[in-house]
């Protein structure tokens, strides 16, 4: 075990927490998982967090959702379901639990909730949005709508209910390029919308004879990373595989080896063990995806969330202990955007993983910026 002192670290409301030899055989086999991301002095003051809050999930009935872009002590330490936005809404939406905590932001809970309309969903933090999905409201839609009347809208679940309750059928970065086709030939025409990422409406297009008429959103992670970051890398680690999350800009995918979701991201690691890899995303992405694939070597070249990073052991101890932030949606919201959810989870699975085909990724094919 950890040869470390006792420690005692005051919470919000004045109690204390130790790191006693009790916590200390509790969290053993969490501490070996992210032994090589934590120090043992962070350790040290989190490890006591873990066992309360775990404690508290029993205590309570809870579950807590830790997106992939968490920080490995909440990833591995209290998430109960791992894994990307809708990966979680949806198995909250299969546990019995009564609490559910979203470790991730706004959108990721107001899904949550949509999915189990009967769980008090929480969130840890109520400042903890995100660039995309502030990049575009449900009265935005609407007027899209009236400007191409007919034309089915695809709205990346990285958005907010009232946008997703405008919305035909959702998509995330896995299934866009599915999304898409689907509703063309459902709808019998050859133009869509997709929003509002643009840089992944931009990377759709090149996979697709669909017409894809954008919005001009983006993920403010995403969007910072560049063609020539990937060739400066290279350049210096000639032997690095690079995956690029389609969120980025077409010309990041251009020079990369894979494109794909985080899902996708994490498959291929896992799978193909590649000795050194680059995982142009979040930075916590890579922290998560290194403590189940010990013998890759993790370059880290990322960007920082910094909505994601409000989220912190200490505010998931106060929401479960408090039940603090409630997340609620209006039903009559709720219900429309449930429908266009269920839309997508309903379609069936892709005959191919979802990848993004780099060769058709070099080719440029415009759309129609609204």
């Amino acid at each position: 075990m950890l040869s470390l002192s006792i420690r005692r670290d005051t919470m919000a409301d004045g109690s204390q927490f130790a790191f006693t030899p009790a916590v200390e055989a509790a969290t053993l086999p969490l501490w070996e998982k992210v032994k090589h991301h934590v120090t043992p002095m962070e350790w040290r003051l989190q490890a006591p967090l873990i066992a309360e809050i775990n404690r508290l999930k029993r205590e309570k009935d809870a579950v807590i959702l830790a997106h992939n872009y968490m920080t490995p002590e909440i990833f591995h330490g209290v998430g109960d379901y791992v894994g990307d936005s809708l990966g979680l809404a949806k198995e909250a939406a299969k546990s019995d639990a009564k609490i559910i905590v979203q470790a991730g932001v706004h959108f990721m809970a107001e899904t949550s909730k949509i999915l189990s309309p009967g769980k008090t969903v929480l969130i840890p933090d109520l400042l903890a949005g995100c660039s995309l999905a502030s990049s575009i409201t449900g009265a935005d839609v609407r007027l899209i709508k009236q400007r191409y009347p007919g034309l089915p809208v695809v709205t990346y679940v990285n958005t907010t209910a009232d946008v997703k309750a405008e919305t035909d059928v959702c998509c995330t970065s896995a299934n866009a390029v599915q999304v898409v086709e689907h509703v063309a030939k459902e709808w019998g025409v050859d133009r869509v919308i997709l929003i509002p990422d643009e840089f992944l409406a931009r990377n759709v297009a090149r996979q697709t004879d669909v017409k894809i008429i954008a919005w001009q959103g983006r993920c403010e992670v995403h969007e910072r990373f560049t063609a020539a970051d990937i060739l400066e890398l290279r350049e210096a680690y000639p032997n690095a595989e690079v995956l690029a999350h389609p969120e980025c800009p077409a010309e990041v995918l251009e020079v990369s080896d894979f494109a794909g979701s985080t899902a996708a991201m994490n498959d291929y690691v896992l799978q193909r063990k590649p000795k050194q890899v680059v995982l142009i995303t979040e930075c916590s992405m890579a922290d998560n995806v290194a403590a189940d694939a010990p013998e890759t070597e993790f370059l880290r070249p990322c960007n920082l969330c910094p909505h994601m990073k409000r989220i912190s052991l200490q505010n998931i101890y106060e929401a479960l202990a408090y039940d603090r932030y409630e997340v609620t949606v209006d039903p009559a919201i709720a219900e429309r955007a449930r429908l266009s959810v269920q839309r997508m989870i309903d379609l069936p699975p892709p005959l191919i993983p979802a990848r993004y085909d780099l060769v058709k990724a070099r080719h440029h094919v415009d759309v129609e910026l609204i």
